[in-house]
Formats: C-alpha cells, sequence, structure tokens
C-alpha cells in the first residue's frame, strides 16, 4: 500500500512538473499570429512588417535590440513600446503613457487629441520620448528599462499647436529639438523649426528658430527625426499630405541651416501610397533601414520597412529604380542582417483574460476609472461592469469605457465568449463587440424588463453626432454567447452570433468599417447602461480570439 502511494505521489509530482514546464513553454513561446506574418521564413520578409495602424512610428537601436514607438492619441495606456531583435518580427512590451495629462481633460474620449508623433531616442543610459500635444504643449517621459515603467510625463513647454517632436544631443554637450506646427491649432504650418533644449532634456531656453519652410516645393511638411552623421545635420520629415506625400530629407553642416533638400523615397509606381514619416536604423552589421507608414483608410496607418543606402552623404530608401537617387518602396526584401537568426513573432492579438494583465494590445477610449473592468483569474474572465453612459454622449463615439484594439490586418475574425448578468432592477444595460471608427457598429447583449435581448447596432458618421438605430436581432433563452465579427477585403464587417461557438447565425446587415480620427478602426467589447445605479451588470468575456477568415 506505501508502495503503491509512493508510486501514485511521484505520478502526480511528474505531471505537475510536466504542467509547469509546459506553461512555461507556453508563456515564453513567441507569439505568431495567423492573419498576418511578416517574416516569409526563407531569409526574406513583405511588407508591411505591422499589418495595423502604429502610426507616425520612431525606432532606436540599443545594443543588440530595436525600440519603436508610435502615436496613440487619446488611446490609453498610450505610447506603445514594441520591440525586436531584426526589424522585421515584433512584439508589444508595454506602454510609456499609463494616463494621459491633463488628466481630468483625458477622462473624456478626445478623438485625434494628444499624443502626436513621438519621438525614441536613447541617451546616457536612459531611453526619452518626446510627443507634443496640439492642445497643451511638448511632452518628454523617461526610463532606464523601457519594458518597465515609465516616469510621469514632463511639460517641457506649454502652447498650442507645437507637434511632432524630435531631440538632439550634439556632441559638444548641447541639445536641440525640432518639431513642426499644427496650422489648426498655430494657424501656420509647413514649416520646420528648431529650440535650444536644457541638456536634462526637461525645458526649452528659447522661442525657436524656423531653418525649412515648405511653402514652396513641401507642403505640409511635418514630423521630423533629427540625425547627425558625417558632420552633418540631417532632418527626415514627410512632406505633400499623409495619403499622397513623399519623405523628404534635409541636410547642413550648421544646426541653423542653410538646408539643403532631397526626396530620398516616393511612390513612383510602387502601389505604396504616400510612403512618409518614420525612422531610420542601422543594424549592428552597418546596414541602414529606413521605418515608415503608409495610411489604408479604415485599415490605419501600417508600418513598412525599406532597405537604405548613402550615397554621396545624402539617403536613398527602398528601390532606386530611376537611377535619381530617389528610391520607391519594396514589397520584399532580404532581412536585415543582424548577425544573428530570430524566432518569427508578431504583436499579440487573442486574449484568454485568465492572466492578472489585461492583454498590451488592448486600449481605452480615454483615461479610465478603476471600476471599469477587473480580471477575475478565479473564473478565467475579463469582467466588464456596465457604466452609465455620460450625459453629453451622443452616441457610442463619446463612450470612454470602450476596450478596443487595432485591426491586425485587411481580414480577419474576432469571435468572444461572453455571459451578461444584468441588474434586474433597471433596464437597458448592455454589452457586446463592436467596431468602433467615424461610425461604428455592434453587437450587443440588452437586458429588458421582459428578459434579454440580442440587438445590432450601427451609427453612421458617429462622429458628428448621428443618433445611434437599433435592430432587435431575437429575446435570448440564456445569457451566455459566442460573438463574432468577420473582416472581409474593403473592411467589409458582417456580425453573427451563436449559442454553441460552433453553428453562427448572421446578422443580416454587412457594415463597412471607417477610419477614426486620424487612426484606423478598432474592434473590441463594451458595457454601458443609461440608468445611475449603486450596483450595475456585467458581463464576463471568457476570451477573445482573432483568427484567419
Amino acid at each position: 500500500m506505501n508502495m503503491q502511494k509512493h508510486l501514485l505521489c511521484s505520478f502526480l509530482l511528474t505531471s505537475s512538473l510536466i504542467n509547469q514546464l509546459n506553461a512555461q513553454f507556453q508563456q515564453e513561446k513567441p507569439y505568431v499570429s495567423n492573419v498576418w506574418v511578416a517574416d516569409q521564413g526563407d531569409g526574406t520578409y513583405k511588407n508591411p512588417v505591422l499589418d495595423a495602424d502604429y502610426s507616425d512610428p520612431d525606432v532606436i537601436r540599443v545594443g543588440d535590440d530595436f525600440y519603436m514607438t508610435a502615436s496613440s492619441f487619446d488611446a490609453i495606456p498610450g505610447l506603445p513600446i514594441l520591440h525586436s531583435k531584426d526589424l522585421v518580427n515584433w512584439q508589444i512590451i508595454g506602454h510609456a503613457l499609463r494616463k494621459q495629462p491633463p488628466f481630468e481633460h483625458f477622462s473624456k474620449t478626445q478623438h485625434g487629441n494628444g499624443v502626436w508623433a513621438p519621438s525614441i531616442r536613447y541617451h546616457k543610459g536612459e531611453f526619452y520620448i518626446y510627443y507634443g500635444d496640439p492642445d497643451f504643449g511638448i511632452y518628454m517621459i523617461k526610463t532606464k528599462d523601457p519594458a518597465g515603467i515609465w516616469d510621469d510625463p514632463i511639460l517641457v513647454e506649454a502652447g498650442k499647436g507645437m507637434i511632432d517632436v524630435c531631440p538632439l544631443w550634439d556632441e559638444d554637450g548641447k541639445a536641440y529639438i525640432t518639431y513642426a506646427y499644427a496650422g489648426s491649432r498655430a494657424g501656420i504650418k509647413s514649416i520646420i523649426a528648431i529650440k535650444k533644449l536644457s541638456a536634462d532634456g526637461t525645458k526649452t531656453l528659447d522661442e525657436g528658430t524656423i531653418v525649412y519652410d515648405g511653402h514652396a516645393l513641401d507642403p505640409t511638411i511635418e514630423g521630423p527625426k533629427f540625425y547627425k552623421r558625417n558632420g552633418y545635420y540631417y532632418m527626415m520629415a514627410p512632406a505633400g499630405g499623409v495619403a499622397t506625400g513623399w519623405q523628404l530629407v534635409l541636410r547642413s553642416k550648421n544646426i541653423y541651416g542653410p538646408y539643403e533638400r532631397h526626396v530620398a523615397m516616393e511612390q513612383g509606381k510602387s502601389s505604396i501610397n504616400g510612403p512618409h514619416q518614420g525612422g531610420w536604423i542601422d543594424t549592428q552589421t552597418g546596414e541602414d533601414w529606413f521605418m515608415h507608414f503608409q495610411d489604408k483608410d479604415a485599415y490605419g496607418r501600417v508600418v513598412h520597412l525599406q532597405p537604405m543606402k548613402w550615397v554621396n552623404d545624402w539617403p536613398v530608401i527602398g528601390k532606386d529604380v530611376a537611377g535619381k537617387g530617389t528610391g520607391e518602396p519594396v514589397l520584399t526584401h532580404k532581412k536585415p542582417n543582424v548577425g544573428k537568426t530570430y524566432p518569427i513573432q508578431t504583436p499579440v492579438e487573442s486574449d484568454e483574460f485568465n492572466d492578472l494583465t489585461l492583454g498590451k494590445q488592448w486600449q481605452w477610449q480615454a483615461n479610465p476609472k478603476a471600476t471599469w473592468a477587473f480580471r477575475y483569474p478565479e473564473k478565467g474572465v475579463l469582467r466588464l461592469y456596465t457604466q452609465q453612459v455620460p450625459d453629453s454622449a451622443r452616441n457610442l463615439w463619446d463612450v470612454p469605457n470602450i476596450l478596443l484594439q487595432k485591426f491586425p490586418t485587411e481580414e480577419f475574425v474576432a469571435t468572444t465568449k461572453v455571459t451578461f448578468t444584468p441588474n434586474e432592477k433597471i433596464q437597458d444595460e448592455k454589452t457586446g463587440l463592436i467596431i468602433m471608427g467615424q461610425s461604428y457598429a455592434h453587437l450587443s447583449f440588452k437586458s429588458q424588463k421582459d428578459g434579454i435581448y440580442l440587438v445590432y447596432g450601427e451609427a453612421i458618421d458617429a462622429h458628428k453626432g448621428a443618433k445611434e438605430t437599433e435592430v432587435v436581432i431575437t429575446k435570448l433563452n440564456n445569457n451566455t454567447l459566442y460573438l463574432r465579427v468577420t473582416v472581409s477585403s474593403g473592411a467589409q464587417c458582417q456580425f453573427s452570433y451563436s449559442e454553441n461557438g460552433k453553428e453562427f447565425k448572421r446578422v443580416d446587415a454587412v457594415f463597412k468599417a471607417t477610419p477614426g480620427q486620424w487612426i484606423g478602426a478598432k474592434v473590441g467589447i463594451f458595457s454601458i447602461r443609461s440608468t445611475k445605479i449603486n450596483d450595475s451588470g456585467w458581463g464576463d468575456y471568457d476570451w477573445f480570439s482573432v483568427a484567419k477568415k
């Protein structure tokens, strides 16, 4: 009998160890999307390397590691931090901005406002991010660990209209920032200026000096990135407009100019419209590369990686088809030489909601409150409590507690399993799956006096205050459903639902997703109510899956 107990105990210990090792392996195994992978597995990659909305990307290398950030506007957490070992395979490792200042202002939806075109730099052992908020001024955030907690933002200079900020620490110890202006706030645009910066990067020291006026040749020049190489100061700045422009490079031996002008990349005969706004990066082996975005309307501003070379101290980005020093974007290319080969990896899209922390792909539409959502590890769910819709809200475009993530590519299927527990004393509580943009649509549970209903809601031109229309799909016999949206080419969205997770019934309406304000459409979940109460209902989300169409 003792021998049997000993064998049983040994078996249980071995099984437990195996389970622990399997769990550890699963945790450490790189996440690979099944809807978009840029690494083709044969030493080449295809563009975009990130087929998701990472607007205005900027990138640096520190040792063998590459780090990228991008515009996050009003989404929180903001300033995503992405990491790669080879510029092709990326993962989200965190966010620099936990809450956006001014905090009360950004507790409400502020579509298109907030973080514009950040820059990331590494200086004297610390990582810095600078960004311009067009309504409040220039901010700086820093850390020694880019995957950890970043310091609170410092307001470097208060003011309106200063955007697209990038610092440069010169060899003599002096520091500067270059920046542009938002015409909507400042009343001027299409110019690049420089300000002196304190050595610690915390405050500007003068009023600024114009170094380039783009009105004649480069209208809407903005987003400058500041570099120094071979005695030249370089500003790499997009011009000509987001969807139709080109990548301009300015250079001068004097930081205040005059600056020479060169077009380093344009669309040419390629299919990549408006190739610009990004950052130059070199590898450990001496190669040069450029990361930039392409505007894809409802899909947002996706990220491309282009080979780059220096010719007579001018950069040529992409493939120089005409031999004139101006490149065109490439769709496929040999991967960067970083001295090693790394596993295929992509940003995480799906979420089991089993952990103590929310997946890094999720963002709210405003600074969140603690009561909006709770991880519930015992049940393995994310619980979204219904929140009262603000009195000022015209529709869900104005509702802050909507949890969203970027479209991962042009075609995909998003499915979630949700159990709805309304407060039976009130009605009009809702929870469900949503496609959010300037127009939006959702498939949701809705509580009424006589039970729970499944409803389809839609608001065309929600950003203009359009009223949401609602159609009742069916009265439900239970409070657990699988909700799904299938996104097809052209951002066509078809909602469906299932009671068993196998047979899905389609909603008749087909919704065409639209971009948000300066961003692509997003997909996510929400819980709302129209009534004030001291004990709201909730939706328990078991998991959220992104899969191939």
